[in-house]
C-alpha cells in the first residue's frame, strides 16, 4: 500500500512540473492600466472619502430609466456580487448592485475564514493526473496573494499543522505539502516544513501526543501556510470600495420581479422593494447580472420558470471554542474525517473556530447547525488534543449554504464542480454561480466580461482589480495599532452620566486597526470626541464608537448588521452578543433616528437571529 502510494506521490511531482511549465499566470499590466489603479488609488485611499448615503443610491437606481439605463444591476450583495460592483465600476461602467438582506448576510460571511489554494484538489490532480484540478490549484493559489496584498488588514498568512502518527504520514504529508509549495512557485506566502513531536507539542501545547486508538505514538508534524481573513469586513469592504468606485450599492433592497422587453423578452431591469421602508420603484440595465449565490436559482425563475436548476446546496457548519484550544497563530487541520471531509481547527480573533462539515441541506435565508453536525466536529477534535473537549465549551455555532454549481445543460450530476460557472441562459441575465471565497475576485472578472459581451457595453478599461486594493488598505501597516494607542483616549459615560477617559489599550488599538485598517483613525476619534470609548460586552475589544462609524460610513442599518458583519461578536460569543445588543440598539436610534417601535422590533429581531447560533447547550 505504502509503495503504491509513494510510486503515485512520484509521478504526480512529474506531472506538476510538466503541467507548471505552463500554467504560471501573467501579472503584466500596461502603462494605462497602471495610470487607472493609481488614480483609483487615491479615490479609494483619500482618508476623508466618505460613500453617498443611502437615500442617494436609492435614488440613482431608481432614476435608471429605459432610455437612460444603467449599464449592469447585480443581483446579490455577497463576496462575488460586491465583486462584480466593484469591477464593472472600475471599469468606467455605470453600476447598481441590491441586496435583499445585508452585504456578506450569507454564505459569504459563514466561511471556514481560510483563503486557501485548495490542498486536497492537488491530492486528486496528483492521484487522478487530472490537470483540470491542477488548473483550479494554480488559479486559487494566485487569487489567494492578491486578495491577502489587496486587504492585509484583515487578511493574512496562517500556519497549519498536520499531525503525524507514523512515518509513512510524515513522509507522505511532507512531500505532498512540498508540493503544494512548487505548484505556488512565487505565490508562496512560506515554506512547509516538519516539526519533531517535542516542537510540535510546544509549538501547539492542547496537541495529543498519541493517537486516537492510543496505540500510536505522535511522529512528528508537517506545518503549510495559507492565508486567513475575517470575511464579512472583506465583503463590507469590497461594498463600500465599489461605492467610492461610483457604484449604487443599496443592502435590504429585494428583487421581487425582473422586466423583460415585451418584443425581444430581453431582461431589461427588475422591480426592487426596500425592505426598510416597503417602497417599490423599477431600475433598468443593460444587462443584470445573478450573483444570488445559494438563492441564484430562484433569480433565474423569475426570468425563466422552466430553468433547470444549477444550485446543489451543502451545509458547512462550524462552532466556536475558547482561546485555550489552539495557540495564537496556528491552526491544525485533520486531513482525513469519518465523513471524508479535512477539518480544521483555527485561531480567529481571539478564539478557536473549527469546522467544517458537508452534508445536503434546503435552502434557507437563515440555516441553523444541526447537532449531530455540532457532535461529529467535537468528536473529530478530541482524537486530536490532550484536553477535554467540552459541549459546552461551545460559544456559538453556525451553518451556511455551500452553492456547489452544476451545469444545467448536464445530462448528469458528475458535472458539479468545486469551480465557477457563468452562464447566460435568458437574454440578459448573466449567472454566475460556484467557486469560493478564494477567487470571488477572478469569477467577478468573468461574469464582467460576460455581461460587457452580452449587452455590448463600451468599459473605459480593461479589469483592474487585481492590483486594487479595497478601502482601509491604503497606508496601513502591521504597526499602525501602536500609532492608535498613543494618539487616543477613550472617553467612557459611566453609569452616572459622568464622562471618563480611559487608555486606548493594546487589544482595542490592535482591534480596530485590523478590523477597520487606515479608518480606524476615524473610529477612534468618534470614541474620543463623542464619548463612545466604552466595550459592547466584558470580555472583547468592540467599541461603541464602532456603531456610530458603521451606520455612517459602512450601510449598517440594523443591529443584526452590526453584530453579524460589522463586527464579528454573533460568531465568536452568542451570549456576549446577546449582552450588547440593547447599547447597539440604542446607539443605532441615535444615528438612524429611530422610534420606540423600531427599537424594540431591532432588539426582537437579533434575539431571533442570534438563537440560530446557539442552543441550550452553548457555553454561559
Amino acid at each position: 500500500m505504502y509503495a503504491a502510494s509513494f510510486r503515485r506521490l512520484a509521478s504526480g511531482v512529474a506531472f506538476i512540473a510538466t503541467a507548471s511549465g505552463g500554467a504560471v499566470l501573467s501579472l503584466a499590466s500596461s502603462d494605462k492600466d497602471r495610470t487607472i489603479v493609481e488614480s483609483w488609488r487615491r479615490t479609494i485611499g483619500d482618508p476623508t472619502a466618505s460613500v453617498p448615503s443611502r437615500s442617494v443610491q436609492e435614488s440613482v437606481l431608481s432614476g435608471a430609466s429605459l432610455s437612460n439605463p444603467l449599464d449592469v444591476l447585480v443581483i446579490g450583495g455577497g463576496a462575488t456580487g460586491s465583486g462584480v460592483a466593484l469591477d464593472a465600476a472600475t471599469r468606467g461602467l455605470r453600476v447598481g448592485l441590491v441586496e435583499r438582506d445585508d452585504f456578506s448576510s450569507g454564505t459569504s460571511s459563514r466561511s471556514t475564514k481560510l483563503i486557501h489554494g485548495g490542498v486536497r484538489y492537488l491530492e486528486k490532480a496528483v492521484f487522478n493526473l487530472d490537470y483540470g484540478q491542477l488548473r483550479l490549484v494554480f488559479h486559487a493559489l494566485e487569487e489567494r496573494k492578491q486578495l491577502i496584498e489587496n486587504a492585509p488588514h484583515l487578511c493574512h498568512a496562517l500556519p497549519c499543522m498536520t499531525p503525524c502518527f507514523s512515518w509513512f504520514e510524515v513522509v507522505y504529508f511532507w512531500m505532498g505539502l512540498k508540493m503544494y509549495d512548487l505548484v505556488a512557485g512565487p505565490r508562496l506566502l512560506h515554506l512547509s516544513r516538519y516539526y519533531s513531536a517535542k516542537q510540535s507539542v510546544e509549538l501547539f501545547p492542547t496537541l495529543a501526543s498519541k493517537g486516537k486508538n492510543k496505540s500510536t505514538t505522535l511522529a512528528g508534524t508537517v506545518v503549510y501556510y495559507d492565508g486567513q481573513m475575517n470575511d464579512s469586513r472583506v465583503n463590507v469592504g469590497l461594498a463600500c470600495t465599489a461605492a467610492l468606485a461610483g457604484a449604487s450599492v443599496l443592502n435590504h433592497a429585494e428583487v421581487v420581479s425582473l422586466i423583460r422587453d415585451g418584443v425581444t423578452q430581453r431582461v431589461i431591469g427588475a422591480r426592487i422593494r426596500n425592505n426598510l421602508s416597503g417602497k417599490e420603484f423599477d431600475t433598468y440595465a443593460k444587462v443584470v447580472v445573478n450573483a444570488a449565490g445559494p438563492f441564484c436559482d430562484s433569480v433565474r425563475k423569475m426570468a425563466d420558470g422552466e430553468s433547470k436548476p444549477m444550485i446543489c446546496p451543502s451545509s458547512g457548519v462550524h462552532i466556536v471554542l475558547p482561546d485555550y484550544y489552539s495557540p495564537q497563530g496556528m491552526g491544525l487541520i485533520v486531513p482525513k474525517t469519518k465523513d471524508g471531509r479535512v477539518v480544521f481547527m483555527l485561531p480567529w480573533l481571539g478564539k478557536t473556530v473549527a469546522g467544517t462539515t458537508d452534508s445536503p441541506t434546503s435552502i434557507t435565508s437563515l440555516p441553523k447547525p444541526n447537532e449531530d453536525e455540532i457532535q461529529f466536529i467535537l468528536d473529530t477534535i478530541t482524537d486530536y488534543l490532550n484536553i477535554k473537549v467540552r459541549r459546552t465549551d461551545v460559544l456559538s455555532a453556525w451553518s451556511g449554504i455551500r452553492p456547489l454549481a452544476m451545469d444545467p445543460t448536464a445530462k448528469n450530476t458528475e458535472n458539479m464542480s468545486r469551480d465557477h460557472i457563468v452562464l447566460e441562459d435568458c437574454p440578459g441575465l448573466v449567472t454566475i454561480t460556484g467557486g469560493k471565497w478564494t477567487t470571488y475576485r477572478s469569477m467577478a472578472e468573468d461574469a464582467v466580461d460576460a455581461a460587457i459581451k452580452s449587452g455590448k457595453l463600451k468599459p473605459s478599461n480593461d479589469c483592474v482589480t487585481q492590483k486594487l486594493q479595497l478601502v482601509g488598505s491604503y497606508g496601513w501597516d502591521s504597526s499602525s495599532f501602536a500609532a492608535l494607542a498613543q494618539q487616543y483616549v477613550r472617553v467612557k459615560k459611566t453609569h452616572g452620566g459622568k464622562m471618563v477617559p480611559g487608555t486606548m489599550d493594546t487589544a482595542a488599538a490592535k482591534h480596530l486597526s485590523h478590523a477597520y485598517g487606515s479608518m480606524a483613525d476615524r473610529v477612534a476619534t468618534i470614541a474620543q470626541e463623542e464619548g463612545l470609548g466604552k466595550r459592547l460586552a466584558h470580555g472583547h475589544p468592540f467599541l461603541e464608537a464602532e456603531v456610530a462609524y458603521c451606520a455612517r460610513n459602512e450601510y449598517c442599518e440594523s443591529a443584526v448588521d452590526f453584530i453579524a458583519r460589522r463586527c464579528r461578536i454573533a460568531f465568536l460569543d452568542t451570549n456576549a452578543a446577546e449582552q450588547a445588543l440593547k447599547r447597539v440598539v440604542e446607539i443605532l436610534a441615535s444615528e438612524h433616528k429611530w422610534g420606540k417601535s423600531r427599537q424594540m422590533q431591532e432588539l426582537k429581531m437579533a434575539k431571533e437571529f442570534l438563537q440560530t447560533f446557539k442552543s441550550s447547550k452553548n457555553a454561559h
